[in-house]
């Protein structure tokens, strides 16, 4: 009749009332993952229109977040290749850590990753002293690793991939992307990467940690941590640049 409004299945508003809230929590999450990986660096090369050189080492933590990275498990799998003790060796990761943050602090260039490391660090070695087994210094890292799979799994199960929130509040799309098909499927892909990334830390650390083959654990430890993250992030930036091609900046 006119005049009157088309009735409405009650199962819309249903669904209404799920997706606020589902979509309320995802923006807010997404926020603060965004402003977790601005702070890291990751921000600018998400925006940039072209990868440098320098883009990517910010992106990384500079020289000295590098530094901090890997020096530490470098001298443990270094003094431990020669020595076969398990003191030294982490006496000379800690000291490393504890110094790194030492000149955080006097300079205060913003200690947190230094201060983070060390607590890895710490805890470590602590678990490796309280075992006695070298190879449990590298425990906590397995733990890390198995979160992060398990978290972009579960985002991708429920639609929601971790890898699109982050980019999507960077460039200033929101959660925009997920109305987009090519975008939420290119979200969807950076997502399984990203847990491929981490699978396979564990898929091919575990087995030496078993075999207790310290010196091959330690050694693709250090391959397939900031080297392999410095190639799927380019590889991220590649694929973000193709299904945005000219994004504004984030507002936010």
């Amino acid at each position: 009749m006119a005049g009157t409004e088309p009735e409405r299945d009650s199962r819309d508003d249903d669904r209404a009332d799920v997706a606020g809230p589902e979509q309320n929590g995802a923006s807010e999450f997404g926020r603060q993952l965004a402003a977790a990986a601005e702070r890291a660096g990751l921000g600018g090369l998400a925006r940039d229109e072209t990868l440098t050189g320098r883009d990517l080492l910010g992106a990384l933590g500079g020289v000295r977040g590098l530094a901090e990275a890997i020096l530490p498990g470098l001298v443990f799998l270094v003094v431990y290749t020669f020595t076969k003790e398990l003191v030294p060796a982490l006496a000379a990761s800690i000291g490393l850590a504890v110094l790194f943050t030492v000149v955080r602090l006097v300079r205060r260039s913003g200690p947190t990753q230094a201060i983070a490391g060390l607590i890895g660090v710490g805890a470590s070695a602590a678990l490796a002293l309280w075992t006695g087994r070298a190879e449990d210094n590298y425990v906590l890292g397995f733990y890390t690793n198995a979160a992060y799979a398990v978290a972009l799994l579960v985002s991708l199960l429920v639609r929601w991939p971790l890898i699109g929130l982050i980019v999507g509040f960077l460039v200033g799309d929101g959660t925009a992307w997920r109305s987009d098909r090519r975008k939420l499927r290119a979200m969807q892909f950076l997502t399984l990467v990203w847990l491929g990334l981490f699978a396979a830390r564990l898929i091919v650390q575990v087995p030496f940690y078993f075999a207790g083959n310290v010196e091959a654990l330690g050694a693709t430890r250090l391959l397939m941590g900031v080297p392999l993250y410095a190639l799927v992030l380019v590889f991220t930036w590649l694929v973000v640049r193709a299904v945005y091609p000219s994004s504004p900046r984030a507002s936010e």
